[in-house]
């Protein structure tokens, strides 16, 4: 399916802040959609609760503007009903590992096969500025009255530690990067997570554009040193089997456990971990309902041709029945 950018764009208004990294995520989605040829009528888009939830509006797709915290509960309950579905998820770093920690977390036990994309600059930029999940311990953005209290945590070891699949970091302003990794985690089998850098023009004064781009740190002929480096570009290999040795495996927990808490100097954006022959959650309702991948709960009737319903709700009552004799 041979597809325009147009053809993946809306025309609302886009009222986020002029500077906001969400756009770079906004293009870079949309570029990847492009590049992929996906059928557009099968892609489906969720956003939670946050500056980020507005993308599913200026995207052509099918989108779904869900509950704050739960972007992952709605969009995996569609893919589960209908697998046929493309699912993309989106979420804030406020929005997926605050409130919605607890779906983050067990949706890695699950590996369902669709992506999660979280845009992450360290605070919650549609509430004032407050600090996320992802700031770190002692730093003090301008809407903080005193430095943060609370440690930062690192999204791409929770992701390892419970179970994704797919495991990359880009950043917003780097969108010929992020469009090629959101193509990686898309065509991935598996549960992807893509964790997005992005700065906070309005609220997050640190980690700038400007930061990140290393207009602070210059070299002798006064070019700027930028703090974000490719690992995958610099020969770093993410992909892991069942069959590699313990020791190789061990050896590259300890790579991503390294790379991943890289930060201030150097910061490593590509993909982490990658690993491709483990069951999807599809996979294993395969082995209990043959059927269901032909036959998903989103193609099984719900009403007869009489227009009521097909399930039995009389047998239902009976075994469900409390005899009181035996109260």
């Amino acid at each position: 399916m041979v597809l325009k950018l147009t053809d993946v764009r809306t025309d609302l208004f886009n009222d986020w802040c002029p500077g906001c990294g969400d756009f770079g995520i906004e293009a870079s989605l949309q570029l990847a959609l492009t590049e992929m040829g996906i059928d557009i009528d099968k892609v489906v888009l969720f956003s939670g609760i946050g500056c980020h939830g507005k993308i599913v509006h200026w995207t052509n797709t099918f989108g779904i503007h869900t509950l704050h915290g739960r972007t992952l509960a709605f969009a995996q309950g569609a893919k589960l009903a209908n697998p046929g579905l493309e699912v993309i998820a989106l979420g804030g770093d406020g929005d997926g590992f605050g409130i919605g920690a607890g779906h983050f977390v067990h949706a890695g036990r699950r590996n369902i096969d669709m992506t999660y994309i979280v845009h992450d600059n360290g605070v919650y930029g549609l509430t004032k500025g407050q600090a996320s999940p992802t700031q770190r311990l002692g730093e003090q953005t301008k809407s903080l009255p005193q430095p943060n209290i609370n440690s930062g945590i690192n999204p791409i070891l929770l992701a390892l530690s419970t179970g994704y699949t797919f495991i990359a970091r880009s950043y917003a302003f780097n969108t010929r990067h992020l469009k090629e990794t959101i193509k990686k985690a898309v065509s991935h089998n598996g549960l992807a997570l893509v964790d997005v850098l992005q700065p906070c023009p309005t609220y997050n004064d640190i980690e700038t554009k400007a930061w990140y781009d290393g207009e602070d740190r210059r070299d002798a002929s006064g070019k700027a040193v930028p703090r974000i480096y490719d690992v995958n570009s610099q020969g770093y290999d993410p992909v892991v089997t069942s069959k590699m040795p313990q020791e190789d495996f061990d050896r590259k927990i300890e790579q991503i456990f390294r790379l991943s808490n890289e930060w201030g100097n150097k910061i490593p954006i590509g993909v982490f971990y990658q690993e491709e022959d483990r069951p999807t959650y599809a996979d294993r309702i395969l082995q209990r309902i043959p059927t269901y991948v032909e036959m998903p709960p989103a193609k099984q009737d719900i009403f007869g041709t009489d227009n009521k319903s097909v399930v039995d709700l009389a047998e239902l009552s009976r075994e469900l029945a409390i005899d009181a004799t035996e109260i």
